[in-house]
């Protein structure tokens, strides 16, 4: 069998494959919209490295942590019968970054940085500031 014929054989296998994968994908786009006083949070990422510069393995500073920061992606909301605009009820603002238990919430099932929070459970609304 000539290279041409051998490339194409390759070629066409690698497009099935392709073709296979892409009819199995799910075409849906899930979201959540939190009822009551709940929030839902994407948890921030720790860098593994210490304040001194050293790195650490994968995981070691959370082992020790009693609490995560989260960014708020989406709130519980209502209908404001004044204006007829959906007003968020939850106390928490859209977009903050949130200071949560470690295992406070519960996960979302397809994202495992996903949590539903109750509002109770937010510990602080953290503000960074830059000192001049």
């Amino acid at each position: 069998m000539s290279d041409k014929k051998k490339d194409s054989a390759k070629v066409s296998k690698v497009e099935s494959r392709v073709k296979s994968l892409s009819d199995r994908i799910d075409r849906k786009v899930k979201s959540v919209n939190p009822l009551g006083m709940r929030v839902l949070v994407r948890l921030s990422k720790e860098d593994n490295q210490t304040d001194a510069g050293l790195f650490l393995p994968e995981g070691a500073k959370d082992d020790h942590a009693e609490s995560v920061l989260a960014e708020v992606i989406e709130v519980a909301s209502a209908l404001d019968e004044d204006t007829e605009e959906e007003a968020n009820i939850s106390g928490i603002p859209f977009g903050a970054t949130i200071l949560i238990g470690k295992h406070v919430g519960v996960k979302v099932p397809w994202d495992d940085e996903l949590r539903v929070v109750e509002t109770a459970d937010v510990l602080a609304i953290v503000e960074e500031h830059e000192l001049s």
